[in-house]
């Protein structure tokens, strides 16, 4: 296949660019993601070995996608296409020795975190009245994406409620580490250190990646950028692709001074722009073109269109929200006697809460929707329990998860013996399956108890002798071992939306390990810790989407409305440290 023959010359030169660093300012629908992927496999026809090519990109659905898109190419196999998050999370596992951890660690997720965070709170006498635990893990995830760990948070604070937060940071870094465990932050700042503080991890990664691109640069936090410079040092040949435009996650921590800064950090670097639209009218274009240009902090370029005008971006005025929304209901319904489906149309706002009076609008009208930020499939109360199981069973230091599924399903173990088996392993310093499994030394627990908390021990045993099968395997064994689905198969109700779900997460372990023959359970449990809603978006529901600006980045749909469009609202207004309005 010849790769550069449907590409305009910007897009060539991009491909072509072999040694050095380079800066792909990529305007939107301009085809980036086709640049990134022949360029991975121009790389390797001029003689690049496939497994030095490490092309980062934000989402698992976009790493997959890219992947596929290389493979097509005729590119022989072993280049790595990939998240940050689970580059470090695979890195993290091999070189656990360098780290401080056992291989066998887990990830905590949002709820996860949750959890151990309010337990830590209340073992320190906070609560949640004098300090909330979700903005406790905020603060704390803030701290992290600026590789502040909590004893420099601590030498800072200057408020007492700085202070107070210093404590529940001290904490729960305690009780991560005891559980060996890490949050999504720690992948990123554990990897930073990693690479800062061991010269010779470094060079061997620097070795085995010669050739490192990153999709979305702008996008990219403190901790991911001293990561890509990291292993790009020694030889910086080095690929940013991205738009300081389309900068929207500064509220996560993104530094869109990464990319405006790019060239004094390579001053021999080449900037390649490109500008040609492929995707949008030139009417919705130049709208585009007028709106960015009151942007202060951008590198100049233009959006040129490839397709005709279009129609004209229209804009409406409303008295209000109601308004607003009777407004779309009529407008959507037009457009469905008009031959559009339900699904091709999106509706997005700047804040979750804007959503409340377009629904109530779209359920009076019986206008079909689904929202984009329902509870994710690996959420779900029943899949939780289920991970939960072979969280343990990799990690038999996970006290969340052991907490979790102690009594699920219920088993008779009540809230005070666990009170009392949890406090006696922290003064004993074992974690809470070494409390379980020596529950006659525990005091103050009765003769029926006990006999419930052992045979929990002995049931983590005996699914623990299948550790090393294949993923199938092993939750087949939990789902028969606990009774889990057989509680869910006899029920009724919604329990049998739980079982086919369960079913459905055994059907996702098959896959897995026929698409992995060689992986096992940690890299399973790797792959569903680092999925997102958005990873699992489906296009085609009958139904119209609605979502935010934030989680719509990637998508498209052929009829797009935004609501909300007012000052402070888009752009929302906030103050940032130095007390000026920004979004």
């Amino acid at each position: 296949m010849d790769l550069l023959s449907d590409l305009n010359e910007s897009q060539r030169q991009a491909v072509t660019h072999i040694d050095g660093p380079l800066l792909v300012l990529a305007g939107a629908g301009s085809g980036k993601t086709r640049v990134i992927t022949r360029r991975v496999a121009h790389l390797i026809r001029q003689g690049v070995a496939p497994w030095q090519v490490l092309a980062i990109t934000f989402t698992n659905k976009a790493a997959r996608e890219m992947a596929e898109r290389i493979a097509a190419l005729d590119a022989p196999p072993g280049a790595t296409a990939c998240t940050f998050h689970s580059l470090c999370a695979r890195l993290l596992r091999e070189f656990a020795g360098e780290c401080d951890l056992s291989p066998r660690y887990s990830i905590y997720d949002d709820a996860d975190q949750k959890r151990l965070v309010k337990r830590v709170m209340t073992a320190a006498g906070l609560d949640a009245a004098t300090i909330n635990p979700a903005a406790a893990l905020s603060a704390i995830s803030h701290a992290k994406m600026r590789l502040q760990r909590a004893d420099a948070y601590a030498d800072q604070a200057a408020t007492f409620g700085q202070r107070q937060l210093a404590k529940v940071y001290a904490a729960y870094e305690r009780a991560l580490h005891a559980a060996n465990a890490l949050d999504f932050d720690d992948l990123l700042m554990r990897m930073a250190f990693l690479l800062r503080d061991r010269p010779d991890v470094r060079q061997l990664l620097s070795q085995r990646y010669r050739y490192v691109l990153i999709d979305e640069y702008q996008d990219t936090n403190h901790a991911q950028y001293i990561i890509a410079h990291g292993i790009a040092l020694d030889h910086e040949n080095i690929c940013a692709t991205g738009d300081p435009d389309q900068s929207i996650y500064s509220w996560r921590g993104a530094d869109v001074a990464n990319i405006l800064e790019f060239e004094r950090d390579y001053t021999n670097a080449t900037v390649i722009r490109l500008e040609t639209n492929y995707r949008s009218t030139a009417s919705i274009l130049a709208a585009a073109d007028r709106l960015i240009a009151c942007n202060r902090r951008r590198k100049e370029k233009k959006l040129i269109p490839s397709r005709s005008l279009g129609e004209a971006v229209t804009v409406v005025a409303t008295l209000d929200e109601h308004a607003e929304a009777a407004e779309i209901v009529q407008r959507i319904r037009a457009a469905v006697e008009k031959g559009r489906r339900h699904d091709d149309i999106a509706l997005f706002y700047r804040l979750n809460s804007l959503s409340r009076v377009m629904e109530d609008a779209l359920r009076k009208s019986a206008t079909p929707y689904r929202i984009a930020r329902g509870v994710a499939f690996y959420g779900r109360k029943e899949i939780k329990d289920v991970l939960a199981y072979l969280k343990l069973l990799h990690n038999p230091l996970d006290d969340v998860a052991c907490e979790r599924i102690i009594n699920v399903p219920a088993r008779g173990i009540g809230a005070t013996t666990l009170r009392r088996l949890r406090a006696w392993g922290a003064s004993s310093q074992l974690s809470l399956l070494e409390a379980v499994g020596r529950i006659d030394e525990v005091p103050s627990v009765g003769a029926a108890a006990r006999k419930r908390v052992a045979a929990f021990g002995e049931l983590i045993g005996r699914v623990g002798e299948c550790i090393d099968a294949p993923v199938r395997q092993i939750l087949e064994a939990v789902l028969d071992a606990t009774g889990m689905e057989r509680a869910l198969r006899t029920a009724g109700g919604e329990d049998q939306m739980e079982l086919a779900n369960v079913q459905e997460l055994v059907t996702s372990a098959d896959e897995f390990d026929r698409e992995n023959p060689d992986a096992g359970l940690s890299e399973y449990l790797n792959q569903v810790a680092l999925v997102s809603d958005i990873d699992r978006f489906e296009g085609s529901t009958g139904a119209v989407t609605l979502m935010t600006l934030h989680a719509a980045k990637g998508l498209e749909f052929p009829v797009v409305m935004m609501i909300g469009c007012e000052d402070a609202i888009l752009p929302f207004q906030r103050m940032d440290r130095t007390g000026s309005d920004r979004e």
